[in-house]
């Protein structure tokens, strides 16, 4: 290696290697690896259906495999699967849809309420916004009379729309965003069912295209079933610790004396498959609920504490163990690359970015030329 002030010979000795990677080859990687980002993140609405269908073939795929035992076609295997995951999944919904309509009933209530619990916060103290106000209008008046102008000449401030007016057109921008991403499901779960019934063959496709070596084949072969073991571990892990988490909400928030506790329950445990934002989102709804229906803010911040409370034992504490032991992956880089992906695809990176991070690493471990990023994520 060429010192700066000095231009001895080149060290090739064992102790100082020459360079692995020469300024043009790493000017090239990190050309591709950028271009690789943008055109995921442009491609994020064919990506995103194709990354999900395949994790839930991986996901489901022990399944099958148990119904193929008892001597069931897989055709018939896979579609008994892929129909009774969709079956549970609409009749759950079906089954809070009227806890939810009698929620979005007692809007116009909570909005009441609400209005109410701020006129009796302003008639007992003037607030600090107050007081910068009356300050604004004060400078507002020695200004107009500086200047000669009496403060009503002022121009009119424009007029702007109404909350309601607000209020449609952000649930039309979430119901349509809604409706793109159960169309996104259901192309996952398409995919997903084709992947199951062709059973290995992309398998044995990838192991012929990885070279005519044996030992090539070898490792592909290892790294697909590693690939597989890690990803049912982490679904089963999200299973169980987020119906943990929503049973034990909705039995906390019972004894609070929360209306609906066991639809909030359920929204906390779909809510807390997006990691980290998810909690957050989840507390903040509940707590709005509890003061809206407990009209206490003491009762509200109860709420929102537990909420934080369960998430840190069971989501952080139980779940990270348990995929800790699964993935083995480092812990500050799987937070930065879980938020790498939710800046990548939104809510979709930040569901799909660990089993992604796990599947990256089980490729580095076996590829000599990412060695950087099997000790990025190694524990």
């Amino acid at each position: 290696m060429a010192a700066i002030n000095s231009t001895p010979p080149v060290v090739t000795s064992a102790e100082h290697p020459p360079a692995k990677y020469t300024a043009l080859e790493i000017a090239t990687i990190v050309i591709a690896v950028v271009a690789g980002i943008a055109a995921a993140r442009v491609a994020a609405p064919f990506l995103v259906p194709v990354v999900l269908g395949i994790l839930l073939a991986y996901t489901l795929r022990p399944l099958v495999t148990a119904l193929e035992r008892i001597r069931l076609p897989r055709f018939i295997a896979a579609t008994v699967v892929v129909l009774t995951v969709l079956v549970l999944l609409v009749t759950t919904a079906w089954g809070l849809r009227d806890n939810v309509n009698a929620a979005v009933a007692e809007l116009p209530a909570a909005a009441r309420k609400l209005r109410q619990m701020a006129a009796e916060s302003a008639r007992d103290s003037q607030s600090t916004m107050t007081h910068v106000k009356a300050a604004a209008a004060e400078l507002d008046r020695a200004a107009a009379e500086a200047t000669g102008k009496s403060g009503a000449s002022a121009a009119p401030a424009a007029a702007t729309p109404g909350v309601a007016t607000q209020l449609q057109g952000f649930l039309a921008t979430q119901g349509s965003r809604v409706a793109i991403v159960i169309g996104e499901l259901l192309v996952g779960f398409l995919l997903a069912f084709f992947l199951l019934v062709s059973g290995d063959t992309f398998r044995r496709k990838l192991a012929r295209l990885a070279g005519a070596s044996l030992a090539r084949r070898r490792i592909t072969v290892e790294a697909l079933n590693e690939i597989d073991t890690q990803i049912q571990a982490y679904m089963l892990t999200l299973l169980v610790s987020n119906l943990l988490i929503a049973g034990v909400t909705w039995g906390g928030l019972a004894m609070l004396g929360v209306s609906n506790a066991g639809m909030w329950g359920a929204i906390v445990g779909v809510l807390h498959i997006i990691p980290y934002a998810g909690t957050l989102i989840a507390a903040v709804l509940v707590g709005f609920a509890t003061l809206l229906d407990a009209n206490s803010v003491s009762a509200a911040l109860a709420a929102v504490g537990m909420i934080i409370f369960i998430a840190a034992v069971i989501g952080i504490g139980l779940a990270t163990w348990m995929q800790g032991r699964a993935c083995r992956l480092n812990v500050v880089a799987t937070f930065i690359g879980v938020l790498f992906f939710g800046w990548l695809w939104g809510g979709w990176g930040l569901l799909l970015g660990l089993p992604l991070l796990a599947v990256l690493k089980s490729i580095a471990d076996r590829v000599e030329a990412m060695q950087p990023v099997r000790e990025l994520l190694s524990p």
